[in-house]
């Protein structure tokens, strides 16, 4: 009877542990990656077509009250840096985890974005080298302070524009991969794409995916 018992306490816990987030929960979420691109590469629109993105997903997902911004910067005249455009926190997940208390948590050791936390719009965890076909790259064109590049190497697909020239700056949402241990272990500045087409973020291990904050 005990055995029986237990067994149907731990069917209980994993039933609970695997549930879907709740109408509530959504509407609490305050950062999500998307769960699905633009689909033309690089070319997002520039960071309005970028923002709708977010905030189209966010909508269906039962967060459109919120304003979304993508967690993107641009190069060159009038630069903006992704950290500048992102609110002042704090963030959570659709389950209601913190991801950072802060900007400055957020671009530090103490954040809590990996994986298991940086879940999409659908309570979903991005593909990863651990789950083929490998999705980790997420697109933010800065740097490791979520600023923009200053110098004149493309690191943002022509202010995300383009999807076919120049090269996109990706983090790794998993904190992992084969390239230098430095960079492997950060979320927004692990390394260039190959190109800015979809199959080539594909090729590079993404997928067009983006990070999105709420700003209110």
């Amino acid at each position: 009877m005990k055995l029986h018992a237990a067994s149907a306490a731990f069917a209980v816990l994993t039933l609970f542990s695997a549930a879907p987030a709740s109408a509530q929960q959504a509407a609490d979420m305050s950062f999500f990656v998307t769960s699905t691109p633009i689909g033309k590469g690089a070319d997002l629109g520039g960071l309005d077509g970028a923002d709708k993105h977010c905030q189209t997903l966010a909508q269906a997902a039962g967060a459109g009250a919120k304003t979304w911004h993508a967690y993107l910067s641009t190069q060159g005249a009038g630069a903006v840096n992704a950290r500048d455009r992102i609110g002042k926190g704090p963030w959570k997940n659709i389950k209601g985890v913190t991801i950072a208390t802060s900007v400055d948590d957020l671009h530090s050791d103490k954040n809590n974005l990996n994986l298991q936390t940086a879940l999409t719009e659908k309570a979903t965890e991005v593909q990863s080298v651990s789950n083929p076909p490998n999705m980790h790259d997420i697109m933010t064109g800065s740097d490791a302070q979520g600023r923009a590049f200053t110098t004149a190497e493309d690191r943002t697909c022509k202010n995300w524009t383009s999807s076919t020239e120049g090269s996109a700056m990706l983090g790794h949402v998993d904190r992992r991969g084969t390239g230098d241990p430095a960079t492997n272990a950060s979320w927004n500045a692990a390394h260039g794409s190959r190109g800015c087409t979809q199959d080539g973020l594909k090729a590079t291990g993404g997928n067009g995916l983006l990070y999105c904050f709420a700003v209110n």
